[in-house]
């Protein structure tokens, strides 16, 4: 009896503990899912700042490039600025050179400097003469101012004629009016010059038998390949203010030769061409030697 009353007191103490231990379990499982719940929501928390802190990057990336781009545009502002300042300067440069190669222009085609001297009272007056591009000769004219405007000492020469361009100009009121046509003449002169210079240095077959100073005459001996024949050829260059012949003449045994259609376009050559070049020509069509 003993025995069996403590073996049912033994199970009913078993069955009230499990009983308790039930009991002790079936609390905590609220308490589980708040826990659950407290981590959902920490971890929705957690992403919530991520995606936060991604938008936070991309704006701040975006705010980057945009500076980045302000940055170029600026320094390219910049830049331009610079560049037109330079384009500026590239400009004025360029003038200047264009103003020295009007000068230079000018001074070929005849120009002429003009230098006040003796403290206002007088002018120096430089005329530059040239020939293809090239310069050749000065000339230079001192001419008082008081009481009238007059010529004082010149270096021009002799034959240009300096005193009748100086009767007909009216350099008293308009002294381009002198300065312009003596010019022309210096130049022409300066041009015929040259013309029988460089006759005399490239075309060593052809004999030069006269010519004068004012270089307005030059009588010239040519070979004729194919009869031997020598022509002499006389250029007259009657207008002096022009460096292209006004009339030329052939001479030859051969009576035919100077009417010949060859010998008239060789001549019409010779009046419309610098005579060093017109002389290449008739070479190269087998005219002359």
């Amino acid at each position: 009896m003993d025995g069996a009353s403590t073996k049912g007191v033994l199970s009913h103490l078993s069955l009230l503990e499990v009983q308790a231990r039930s009991r002790k379990t079936q609390p905590q499982q609220p308490s589980r899912v708040k826990e659950l719940k407290a981590k959902a929501e920490a971890l929705m928390t957690q992403r919530d700042q991520l995606k936060a802190e991604i938008e936070t990057h991309k704006s701040l990336q975006k705010l980057r490039a945009s500076m980045d781009k302000q940055r170029t545009h600026e320094e390219e502002e910049e830049e331009m600025a610079e560049d037109s300042d330079n384009s500026q300067l590239l400009r004025l440069m360029a003038r200047h050179t264009q103003l020295k190669d009007l000068l230079h222009a000018h001074d070929i085609i005849g120009g002429y400097n003009i230098i006040k001297t003796r403290k206002g009272k007088g002018l120096c007056i430089s005329l530059t003469t040239a020939y293809n591009g090239v310069y050749l000769e000065n000339y230079n004219l001192e001419m008082d101012l008081k009481p009238t405007l007059r010529i004082s000492r010149d270096n021009i020469p002799p034959f240009i004629p300096l005193k009748s361009l100086a009767e007909q100009s009216n350099m008293q009121t308009d002294i381009r009016t002198l300065l312009d046509p003596l010019s022309q003449h210096l130049n022409a002169f300066a041009a015929r010059k040259q013309q029988f210079k460089l006759v005399k240095e490239l075309h060593k077959s052809v004999q030069v038998m006269e010519s004068n100073a004012l270089c307005s005459l030059l009588v010239l001996m040519f070979t004729v390949p194919r009869e031997k024949t020598a022509v002499l050829c006389s250029l007259e260059y009657t207008d002096h203010t022009r460096c292209l012949p006004t009339r030329v003449h052939f001479e030859c045994e051969d009576k035919g030769l100077p009417d010949s259609p060859q010998w008239k376009k060789n001549g019409s050559l010779l009046m419309e061409t610098p005579v060093h070049k017109a002389l290449i020509t008739m070479k190269k069509m087998g005219d002359i030697v």
